[in-house]
């Protein structure tokens, strides 16, 4: 696993043109490296036979009959 330094989140934070105190650099430094753990975890799941996902639950939509109805005639709507 790569370590996360402060300086790659100086450089980050430059790109992002975010400016961060000091103590933030620390506390992002250690949240990324956390988060980067987490992925590690991640990646040691056999997804092999996984089919991918856009999401967790299949979205149907629910679709009715287009039906033609008069509702007015066309001398109202001119009105």
């Amino acid at each position: 696993m790569t370590k996360i330094s402060s300086s790659d989140v100086r450089k980050v934070a430059n790109l992002a043109r975010l400016e961060l105190a000091e103590d933030q650099i620390e506390t992002y430094t250690a949240q990324l490296e956390e988060i980067l753990s987490y992925v590690d975890q991640l990646q040691a799941i056999d997804t092999q036979n996984i089919l991918p996902t856009s999401r967790a639950v299949e979205v149907v939509n629910a679709m009715r009959d287009d039906v033609v109805e008069v509702n007015c005639s066309r001398e109202d709507i001119l009105n």
